[in-house]
C-alpha cells in the first residue's frame, strides 16, 4: 500500500468560501431570532408525547364533569357532594336574575349558624370564595380553571337570615377570554340578608386567576 507523504498533503490546497459582512449579519440575525419567527423547516420540533391510558381517561372525565357541574342544579349538587363537601353541606346554590346574571343564595340552615342563631362568620367567608369561583366558572366555561388568589371580607353586621351574594366583575370577562390567555380578574361581592329591606351584612373583594386547561396540560407535559 502506498503512503501519502506529508509534503503531498501540505501541498494540497483547500478552497474556503469567503464570508461577506452581509452574510455574517444574516447568520447573526437568524441565530438571535425567536423560534416562532423562523421558517417551519428550521424550527426545533418537540417530539410528540404519547399519553398514557390513565391520563386520557382523566382528561376525558375532567372535561365532561366540568360541563355537567354547570348544566343544572341536580348535577351541581352531585359535583358539590363529590368535590366540594363544604358547598354541599352549606346548601349554597345559584339563582338566575336575568339572562347573564346570577346570584348565590346561602340558606339559613343549622350547619351555617353559630351558637347565638346568627349566620356564622366562617360560613359567610368560606362561601364567598365558592360563590365567586362558581360565578366565574359559569361565565368562563368548562375549558378553564379558576383559582382564588386573594380574598378580603369585611363584616358589617350580623346576618339573621338567608344570605345573598351579588357579584360584579371589575374587568370585562368576555374581553379577557377573547385573548385566549391566562388572566386575573377581581370580583366585588355584596352580601345582603334576604328580606324586605335586604340589609347589607358584608362586603367582599376577591381576585381569581383564570387559566385555560390547554395551558395547564401543556405545562404538565
Amino acid at each position: 500500500m502506498s503512503k501519502i507523504s506529508a509534503d503531498a498533503i501540505a501541498s494540497e490546497t483547500v478552497d474556503v468560501p469567503e464570508i461577506t459582512e452581509e452574510a455574517a449579519g444574516d447568520l447573526a440575525a437568524a441565530a438571535s431570532a425567536p423560534i416562532g419567527q423562523l421558517p417551519p423547516e428550521e424550527r426545533l420540533h418537540r417530539p410528540a408525547v404519547k399519553l398514557s391510558l390513565y391520563r386520557r381517561i382523566y382528561d376525558w372525565l375532567d372535561v365532561h364533569i366540568s360541563r355537567l357541574s354547570v348544566r343544572n342544579y341536580f348535577w351541581h349538587r352531585v359535583c358539590s357532594f363529590l368535590f366540594l363537601p363544604l358547598s354541599c353541606a352549606s346548601g349554597i346554590y345559584f339563582k338566575r336574575v336575568d339572562d347573564d346574571n346570577y346570584v348565590a343564595v346561602l340558606p339559613f340552615r343549622r350547619f351555617n349558624r353559630n351558637w347565638y342563631s346568627a349566620m356564622g362568620g366562617a360560613a359567610l367567608l368560606a362561601n364567598s370564595e365558592i360563590a365567586g369561583g362558581s360565578y366565574l366558572f359559569r361565565a368562563c366555561g368548562a375549558d378553564y380553571t379558576v383559582v382564588c388568589k386573594h380574598l378580603d371580607y369585611r363584616f358589617l353586621r350580623p346576618c339573621l337570615g338567608t344570605a345573598i351574594y351579588t357579584m360584579k366583575p371589575r374587568e370585562d370577562i368576555q374581553e379577557q377570554l377573547a385573548h385566549g390567555k391566562e388572566f386575573n380578574l377581581t370580583l366585588d361581592m355584596e352580601v345582603v340578608q334576604q328580606g324586605e329591606r335586604n340589609r347589607r351584612v358584608g362586603r367582599c373583594v376577591a381576585t381569581f386567576h383564570v387559566t385555560p386547561k390547554s395551558h395547564v396540560k401543556a405545562k404538565g407535559r
